[in-house]
């Protein structure tokens, strides 16, 4: 099949884009470099530098004739969303209807829509949570996934388009950098390197679901294809993605350093205000639709340790 991902130099989408061309799929990638990396775009891919926003984007919509959307190109930045709502709003809404319309205009099969489970439930009373709970996002970045998430629920009841909404949890694993919730692996991980004390915000008993990059593309792959009904409510076509297990940042740091076979300590400093206390994703809907993570925990920062580890190296 035709593919294009947007945002596909970034951490995730780079991730995802490997994994369509691995089925054998032919593969475009979008992205205006301004957060993702050109090294990240798998050599096999087509590359396009180009902001979501541009109306250049039909063009490549109406030459490529695309099966699949996998629309990752965001403003992921939560302080940034609060700070400026409105760069944020042009991104992730704008932006989003610009591929959106497009996607409707040029017959695409599925557009999968990356939204995120870290922010649109707020601060939920039941965990796991289930794509049923309450949507009370605390942050513009919050509510830009939600308003994304309603404007394709509209597509497709009224235009007919097709449609999922992917709600990650906290995505780690090769690649990433600094940023974002699961940033904090990736910034373990250098202080690990460094013989640097880690750093803990409050009691560290703060919780996170995370969720392995590779197990995060192959949900792409196996939620493009599912056989779904129409929807009739939001969350018909929500997937959470997650393990439905909760770590805290403490288990998080003695986790990482046995990776690393290094013991560096950890220290406390002031909690950060706004910081959600837990959070964790129920899965199973995402089960039975065929997807279930394969990657543990341990596993998975070992591997991540070690691929920054090798970076490092390089670099030296």
């Amino acid at each position: 099949m035709n593919i294009l991902v947007t945002g596909g130099a970034g951490f995730i989408g780079g991730h995802v884009a490997e994994a369509y061309l691995a089925r054998g799929d032919r593969v475009w990638v979008v992205d205006n470099l301004s957060s993702g990396r050109a090294a990240n775009v798998p050599a096999a891919a087509e590359f396009v530098e180009l902001d979501i926003r541009d109306a250049a984007l039909g063009d490549l919509f109406a030459k490529a004739k695309f099966d699949i959307v996998s629309h990752h190109a965001a403003q992921i930045d939560v302080r940034t969303s609060v700070t400026d709502p409105r760069l944020d709003a042009a991104i992730n809404v704008d932006g989003f209807l610009n591929v959106a319309e497009r996607a409707l205009q040029h017959g695409v099969r599925r557009l999968l829509f990356i939204s995120s489970g870290g922010v649109v439930y707020g601060e939920p009373d039941v965990r796991p949570t289930p794509e049923q709970a309450p949507k009370l996002p605390l942050s513009p970045y919050g509510v830009t996934k939600l308003a994304a998430e309603f404007y394709l629920y509209y597509y497709h009841r009224v235009h007919g388009l097709d449609y999922v909404a992917l709600r990650y949890s906290n995505v780690y694993g090769p690649r990433q950098d600094p940023h974002g919730e699961a940033g904090v692996v990736a910034i373990f991980s250098r202080r690990i390197l460094d013989g640097t004390t880690l750093t803990v915000f409050g009691d560290g008993e703060q919780t996170r679901d995370y969720v392995y990059v590779g197990d995060v593309a192959a949900a792409n792959v196996v939620l493009g294809d599912a056989s779904l009904g129409p929807a009739s409510s939001l969350d018909d076509r929500a997937f959470n993605i997650g393990t439905g297990r909760e770590t805290t940042v403490n288990q998080l740091a003695a986790t990482l350093q046995r990776a690393a076979g290094r013991e560096v300590g950890t220290k406390q400093a002031a909690e950060r205000p706004g910081e959600l206390r837990r959070s964790c994703l129920d899965f199973a809907k995402a089960k039975r639709a065929g997807w279930t993570p394969a990657t543990s925990l341990d596993a998975g920062l070992g591997r991540t340790f070690h691929f920054i580890a090798q970076a490092e190296e390089q670099r030296a």
